[in-house]
């Protein structure tokens, strides 16, 4: 089955993939050897996808679709598990132990720094596929240089990062231009105070992503990613002054109220309540409208730096990320699971899965709705910052590095040093 399965293959590549390009225009070929008469290329296989997402929402459904589509005209099936946010604790141990998967979606920077030995390697088909001309060089780079060249991972649902907003409180509020420094940033949560609003929802889930964000102003990535590893947070000034600032923003009461909240109930008070802000990805817009049906009209700007003069380190960086879709380097259907990952994030299922959530769409070549100058922005970036800006380094003290950063924003410490001993505790 094997060996014919690839001869049907070698005779696809001189097409134009539907899969690949996105396109419907092929070009006549006779019948692949081997085929069944009337049979598809993939009858009787089946594949298995474990999602990040639930079969409820927009992107669940957008997969479901897929899948059907993809076996009307291939004839494998694709057994869709919804895993949901939780896949990341369980993915890394089903893997280890080789269970029935040939496809998973998760984060793509933990793809290819916890999962990459388990991921099979996509570059040959990729190639074949054409694939650099519809995705975005950053992503195909951060992957290739992590892994020694392998491409493990497939970006599917591109993000930026920053500081969304809900324009109309703004306006409510007389702000008429978003801030750029962490003083100005203090400046409009004031504004909005006065004006009856909560400045900033916080679901803990992002705790140590909005905290990473803030730790970047005075503490570098790299470095970021060493103390994670290491320890030794209080003998870094900057990691001291980062949680004095948080310290002072929640005892200025520019915390929504009840924050950090259990996810997604923090940011949804932007659609239920007076709340304005809140420090995510960009997919955070659809998911707080579809969850409150409040028709936000959203804008983003860049999380504020804290420049020189300030004590910071004036940095500007911004967060881009993806989820991703990888193959377990043990599936028996590699090219049918790749084929299947290529209908995801490329051509007509792309560009309908960006449009119904909105999201930035995974093919460049396609629109993107929910934020102008956003493929651009991807499209020409050579370095961005990771999740959590190097907080999550240490696999091992992931959850408990979290867990402190979440009591900060509880406003359990009184000082940026009792912040920083208690991560040196850890350790």
């Amino acid at each position: 089955m094997k060996k014919i399965l690839s001869l049907v293959l070698i005779a696809l590549l001189a097409i134009t993939s539907v899969f690949a390009t996105g396109t419907t225009e092929t070009t006549a070929t006779a019948p692949a050897a081997g085929a069944a008469e009337g049979g598809k290329i993939y009858d009787g296989v089946e594949i298995t996808m474990w999602s990040m997402w639930n079969a409820a929402e927009p992107q669940g459904q957008a997969i479901i679709d897929a899948a059907a589509q993809f076996e009307e005209e291939t004839g494998c099936h694709v057994n869709i598990e919804f895993r949901g946010r939780d896949i990341k604790t369980i993915i890394n141990t089903s893997l280890q132990g080789g269970e029935d998967i040939d496809i998973f979606e998760e984060a793509y920077d933990r793809i290819y720094l916890q999962y990459a030995p388990y991921c099979y390697d996509m570059t040959e088909m990729a190639e074949a596929a054409g694939y650099a001309d519809f995705s975005y060089p950053l992503f195909n780079k951060m992957t290739t240089d992590a892994t020694g060249g392998k491409l493990v991972s497939v970006a599917e649902q591109p993000n930026v990062g920053g500081i969304f907003y809900d324009k109309a409180k703004f306006e409510a509020a007389g702000i008429t231009e978003t801030p750029e420094t962490w003083d100005e940033f203090l400046a409009v949560c004031q504004q909005l105070v006065d004006a009856g609003f909560q400045p900033l929802a916080l679901d803990s889930t992002y705790a140590d992503f909005t905290f990473g964000y803030h730790l970047n102003r005075y503490v570098d990535e790299d470095s970021t990613r060493a103390l994670s590893l290491n320890g030794g947070w209080s003998q870094n000034p900057g990691v001291i002054a980062a949680a004095e600032d948080i310290i002072d923003f929640v005892n200025r009461g520019y915390l929504a109220e009840g924050a950090p909240d259990e996810y997604p109930a923090g940011q949804n008070k932007i659609g239920f309540e007076n709340v304005a802000m809140v420090v995510c990805a960009d997919y955070v817009t659809s998911e707080v409208n579809n969850n409150t049906g409040a028709g936000i009209e959203w804008g983003v700007f860049n999380y504020p730096t804290v420049p020189v003069e300030d004590g910071g380190n004036g940095a500007t960086g911004s967060y881009a990320g993806a989820n991703s879709l990888a193959i377990t380097s043990y599936t028996e259907n590699p090219q049918a699971a790749f084929d299947f990952v290529m209908m995801l994030v490329s051509g007509d299922v792309d560009q309908k899965r960006a449009d119904s959530v909105p999201q930035i769409p995974a093919d460049p070549r396609n629109n993107c709705i929910s934020l102008d100058g956003a493929v651009e922005t991807l499209m020409s970036a050579d370095s961005v910052l990771s999740w959590t800006m190097g907080l999550n380094a240490n696999t091992d003290l992931t959850a408990m590095i979290k867990e402190v950063v979440i009591q900060l924003y509880e406003g359990r410490f009184a000082t940026g040093e009792a912040f920083a001993a208690a991560l040196d505790a850890l350790y």
